[in-house]
């Protein structure tokens, strides 16, 4: 990632220290959140004009952006967990955006904030230099003002002047010395009474003072009087007021919780509500969304079955509509031999493990549970039962789980037959997105990788594993074979990588067939048999689901993976040969 970053500025990379220079324009990769089924994906970002805009790759920008934020009013906020995360926000619209590292992601940070602060500087320097221009030009125009009062102030006064000194030559010309006033310290002054200095400036300097103070005044008693008026009606625009203050207190939490409520569903698919060690999501809710998400799902399924039984019964005649369905379902399903299950040909890598594997679960499996206080009976439905014990394990639930059956009309080498031939697993099992089988060990081992669909908000799950069919034969003649499939987690270089939570598993089913005696001489027919299932699961889902939200998950689907299971089985043999 680090070689497709580029700076493209004028400056250095130091120019994001300074708020003087340019801001710094960068483009990179960042992984971006799409939406909680794509996750995070790798998108091109380009910071360019105070605008933040992503496109597919880079290869793509000129065919247009996918979309852009302006960060004039963004709020970034680093994650508080993830150190290679951060948040932009405008109003509604949140980007979530990855890094490649901590310091990759400081440094768009600083780059982004630099966008911001440069972009708002500007516009408050530019106010700053209108402003400047229009005190100018007031101070210009006062200043002519000021100038043309004091220019013709000093023309006024040197007229008077000349005038005074003319009037006065003429005066001593033409009048003896006794025409002057005689002060009281012996003086004589001048007899000039129009000359004086309010003569000359024709402004009565005290009268206006007078003025002014007596104006000044009135302003004053005019305002105490209102002051007066407020005081006295204080009391009343102060509980006007609180209850103004309240009500619009009311207003605002009820406009918040709103907007806490719309932005919580706006963003609800976002990261930080799904399964994660940080889920902003509580329990309760999660149970929610998965229950809701279970429920979809069966309707779904119900509906698809509904169509696919309606099709296939109106495309066949009545009487042969079942046959025909059969016969054409189990050339998918045709079992192989019991010699192929029991030869020697089993011999592989794994085969100390599966035999190990077979040992223990027909050994500890087959236990009777009724008197254990450890196990739990959590459901009950006619011959079924399903056994739960508690374990957790570094806060992940651990629960082995037990469930005994009984089924009529089928063999327990039908049931395992079924059960591990993966040609015919879609046709019953509808949790799975897809599968592959990775490897063909022998006739009767594979290994298998799985991904289950996913179930919001919890994180998609997948499974490598070995499934192994065996047949356990019988200790005397009067007793039947046991059949018995494994599948339990495995490694496998060839296994493939991606963002789903790897579950481990150990799971076994064991079929044990009963036959009844037919009356007299008839042959045994699917009256006369009954298999009796034992179902053994040990799973470690990993991730981060809540314990009573898997608890409750197992609770519900454990059963009806059983009933839809084997009535599934009893479907496709029915009328046909039995199969011991």
């Amino acid at each position: 990632m680090s070689d497709n970053q580029s700076w493209n500025s004028s400056g250095s990379e130091e120019d994001l220290e300074t708020e003087s220079g340019p801001p710094v324009e960068l483009c990179g990769v960042l992984s971006k959140w799409t939406n909680y089924i794509h996750g995070w994906q790798d998108r091109w970002v380009i910071l360019k004009n105070n605008t933040l805009s992503y496109y597919k790759s880079e290869d793509e920008t000129e065919y247009g952006c996918r979309g852009s934020i302006c960060l004039s009013k963004a709020v970034i906020t680093p994650h508080e967990f993830d150190e290679c995360r951060f948040d932009i926000s405008v109003n509604d619209s949140v980007w979530y955006l990855r890094a490649q590292d901590p310091d990759h992601r400081q440094r768009w940070i600083d780059a982004i904030e630099q966008h911001k602060k440069g972009h708002s500087l500007r516009e408050k320097l530019a106010e700053m230099e209108t402003f400047r221009d229009i005190l100018c030009r007031q101070v210009d125009t006062l200043q002519k003002y000021f100038d043309a009062c004091a220019d013709a102030v000093c023309k006024d006064e040197l007229e008077r002047d000349k005038v005074v000194e003319d009037d006065e030559e003429d005066f001593l010309q033409n009048h003896s010395d006794g025409e002057y006033i005689h002060s009281s310290n012996g003086n004589r002054e001048k007899l000039f009474p129009h000359v004086t200095t309010k003569g000359i400036n024709g402004i009565d300097f005290k009268g206006e003072a007078i003025t002014f103070k007596a104006t000044t005044a009135g302003i004053l008693a005019t305002l105490s009087h209102c002051i007066d008026l407020m005081v006295k009606r204080e009391d009343s625009w102060q509980k006007r007021l609180d209850k103004e203050v309240e009500k619009r207190r009311r207003v605002e939490e009820a406009y918040k919780n709103a907007m806490t409520e719309l932005k919580k569903k706006a963003h609800f698919g976002g990261p930080d509500y799904e399964e994660g060690p940080n889920s902003l999501i509580n329990e309760e809710e999660f149970f929610d969304a998965v229950e809701a998400a279970l429920d979809r799902q069966d309707k779904i399924e119900q509906s698809q079955s509904e169509k696919t039984r309606s099709h296939l019964s109106s495309s066949l005649p009545a009487s042969d509509a079942f046959i025909g369905v059969e016969n054409h379902r189990f050339v998918r399903a045709s079992p192989p031999c019991k010699n192929d299950l029991v030869s020697t040909s089993d011999e592989h890598r794994f085969s100390s493990q599966v035999d190990e594997m077979v040992q223990n679960h027909m050994t500890y499996s087959l236990q009777d549970v009724g008197g254990d206080a450890n196990w739990q009976l959590v459901v009950e439905e006619g011959e079924m039962k399903v056994y739960r014990r508690e374990v957790e394990e570094n806060g992940i639930v651990l629960d082995p789980l037990k469930a005994t059956h009984s089924v009529k009309g089928v063999t327990g080498h039908e049931v395992c037959q079924y059960f591990w031939n993966v040609d015919v697993r879609n046709d019953w099992e509808t949790t799975i997105e897809n599968f592959h089988v990775v490897e063909k060990l022998s006739p009767n081992s594979i290994i298998v990788y799985q991904t289950h669909k996913r179930v919001w908000p919890a994180s998609q799950r997948d499974v490598l594993y070995l499934s192994a069919i065996r047949v356990i034969p019988a200790a005397s003649e009067n007793e039947m074979d046991t059949w018995i499939v494994c599948n339990f987690s495995v490694d496998h270089d060839n296994a493939p990588l991606n963002r789903c939570v790897r579950a481990k598993i150990n799971i076994a089913l064991i079929c044990q067939t009963l036959v009844s005696p037919p009356e007299g001489n008839k042959e045994i027919s699917r009256d006369n048999i009954q298999c009796r299932i034992t179902y053994v699961a040990n799973v470690n889902p990993g991730g981060w689901a809540p314990a009573s939200v898997l608890r409750a998950v197992a609770k519900r689907e454990y059963p009806k993976f059983l009933k839809r299971f084997t009535t599934y089985v009893q479907e496709k043999t029915s009328g046909k040969p039995i199969l011991f």
